[in-house]
Formats: C-alpha cells, structure tokens, sequence
C-alpha cells in the first residue's frame, strides 16, 4: 500500500518568513517545529505557525509538489497560501489529532 504525504508551509509570527516541507506525517512533523525539533531553518527564524498544506496519496506526488512550490517566487507563494487561509492564521489546531 502506498504511503500518502503533505506539502506543507510553517511561517514565523509576522509571517515574513516562509519554509517549505514534505513529509508522511503532518502532525508530528509540524509538533517537531513548535517545539524546536524541526529543521534549522524553522528554529532560527522561528517558524512555528503552520499556514498552508496540501494532502497527497503518494509520498512521491508530495515530493515533487514540494519541488515545484520551491521554484515559485514569493508572490505566487503567498497567493497560493492566501487562497487556502485568508487570515493567514495559525492552522495547528485543525491538525492536532489528524493523523
């Protein structure tokens, strides 16, 4: 059976800051961000808000999603965030307990 996968996007309190990442489990990789396990990236710029995801049924699909949003510039980037989370607030909550 294939193992599903998310896009998703951690920001910082002002949201100027956007990472971008891929993994087969949403919760626990967004509670490692909060909690300062994550990646370097999120622990030095203090991305700990989760603003943006999307749901794959093949971990590949993620993958190569992730590499196509990477290639995006800002602008497209917050459009695309915009769309799916209009108050740009923190969607932690809608998660906790997802998986």
């Amino acid at each position: 059976m294939p193992k599903g996968g998310y896009v998703y996007i951690m920001s910082n309190k002002t949201r100027t800051v956007l990472y971008i990442g891929v993994t087969s489990d949403l919760e626990t990789r967004v509670y490692q961000h909060r909690s300062g396990e994550g990646s370097t990236f999120t622990k030095k710029y203090r991305c700990h808000s989760l603003i943006y995801y999307e749901v794959f049924d093949h971990i590949e699909s993620a993958i190569a999603r992730e590499k196509v949003l990477k290639r995006w510039n800002r602008r497209w980037k917050e459009e695309l965030i915009t769309a799916f989370n209009p108050k740009l607030k923190d969607l932690w909550e809608e998660i906790d307990g997802f998986n």
